[in-house]
């Protein structure tokens, strides 16, 4: 690329820059630095968010409190330990569309998920399948089957995958709504991914539950790489339950607390369910009675009392997404990948393709991308965009992963990845 073509792109990409909105959420952020001291381009909010500034010291409000108080600060820390979880609750509700009563925080995404399977997969002699994708991630794939075994089927029959259908590996909306339509009668439980993690593909969620329900099979979905990505309405979706991480989007850190949706219409349900205090009914908890009544709502699932040290930095989060409001990072996130995916096209379109859907309504901010050539190409442009700082993310067998997550990227960093590309490319002509 020119030198003026590309003095031009950076300054109309700065001057787009300048005038978003959201621009100085950034600042909130650790973005991590080269060993020049330069900041890192970071695109991988889709693997593990960056850390905001204010969560240290809220680690170590914590922290002083344990000391200063030790087991009195559960009644009267700077955050009470006791109610903790309810400290997110508002938040967390806001950020999927939920009722608050609908949310809890806990564990973490696939012991949710098998702690929701225990409810709400519920499979009998003819309805006891499972429908997922075929390239769903790998946990999901192991708790489902484990869950089939568990109830004595056989995952050879009672797991039903749907096959990618579309060039790039993504799923049409026909063969969604079709697997369900000829399955229907024997699916106990739907259980996909709001955002498909290999393609970067957004289902139309409420689609999905419309028809799964009308066959009479209930619906859950893995919303690892959905929370704080879409402008979730699990609400008003109307699914039976969701599951989510808090260490992508949600910047909570690594092996973060997990979040958990179940719809209210089963908020005192007679559920089957793996319990544990913490569930019991708050106002007789403390009674220590051996009996299990359930409290009503998401808080019946939780198991033990709240991981304070994990649900800190989540409070933290959680405060700076209700500032910034999900409907603005929304907004911004569908321009800034647009952006991101017309330089991709304009720029190095000759050699990367873009398996991720172009429509805003069918992806959030990740691009999915393989590198035209042989395989050994894509982790060769892999390995290079590290070694100029530009972290991305690689998933076997060839796809690389870019997110400009709009909490903290900007059209800068998308337009560094792109001459980063063609600077690997004009070394591989030589």
């Amino acid at each position: 690329m020119a030198d003026h073509a590309t003095s031009l792109l950076e300054a109309q990409a700065l001057e787009l820059d300048a005038r978003d909105p959201l621009a100085a959420f950034r600042d909130e952020f650790l973005v991590p630095r080269n060993d020049d001291g330069s900041e890192q381009t970071y695109l991988c909010g889709n693997s593990l968010g960056l850390q905001p500034r204010a969560t240290r010291a809220a680690l170590l409000d914590e922290l002083d409190d344990w000391h200063r108080l030790a087991v009195e600060a559960h009644f009267r820390g700077r955050h009470p330990w006791m109610p903790y979880h309810g400290f997110v609750r508002d938040d967390l509700a806001a950020l999927v569309g939920a009722l608050p009563h609908e949310v809890v925080a806990m564990n973490s995404l696939t012991v949710n998920l098998h702690l929701m399977m225990v409810s709400f997969y519920r499979p009998d002699a003819t309805r006891n399948a499972i429908l997922i994708e075929r390239n769903a991630f790998p946990s999901d794939h192991h708790a489902v089957e484990s869950q089939i075994r568990f109830h004595g089927h056989d995952p050879a029959s009672a797991l039903i995958e749907i096959d990618p259908d579309e060039p790039g590996g993504t799923l049409s909306d026909a063969a969604i709504l079709g697997a369900i339509e000829q399955h229907g009668s024997r699916i106990a439980l739907v259980m996909l991914s709001g955002v498909q993690y290999l393609t970067g593909q957004a289902f139309d969620l409420a689609a999905i539950v419309r028809a799964a329900h009308a066959k009479g099979c209930l619906v859950g979905f893995d919303l690892a790489h959905a929370a704080g990505n879409l402008a979730l309405q699990l609400h008003d979706t109307g699914c039976d339950f969701a599951v989510w991480c808090s260490y992508k989007y949600l910047n909570s850190g690594p092996g973060a607390v997990a979040g958990c949706f179940v719809h209210e219409r089963h908020a005192r349900a007679a559920l089957p369910r793996f319990a544990g205090w913490w569930g019991h009914d708050q106002a007789t908890r403390f009674r220590m009675a051996p009996e299990f009544d359930a409290t009503p709502g998401a808080d019946g699932w939780q198991l033990s009392n709240p991981p304070i040290l994990a649900l800190a930095p989540l409070r933290v989060s959680l405060s700076i997404f209700r500032r910034a409001g999900m409907g603005a990072l929304r907004a911004k996130s569908e321009a800034l990948t647009a952006y991101f995916d017309a330089l991709i096209r304009e720029h190095a379109g000759d050699v990367l393709e873009i398996t991720t859907p172009r429509e805003p309504s069918r992806r959030g901010c990740q691009l999915s991308l393989r590198v035209k050539g042989p395989r050994e190409a894509g982790r060769s442009l892999f390995d290079h965009l590290h070694a100029r700082g530009i972290v991305v993310d690689w998933r076997e067998p060839d796809v690389i992963r870019a997110a400009p997550t709009p909490l903290y990227n900007r059209r800068i960093d998308c337009l560094r990845f792109v001459l980063a590309v063609r600077e690997w490319a004009a070394t591989r002509k030589r």
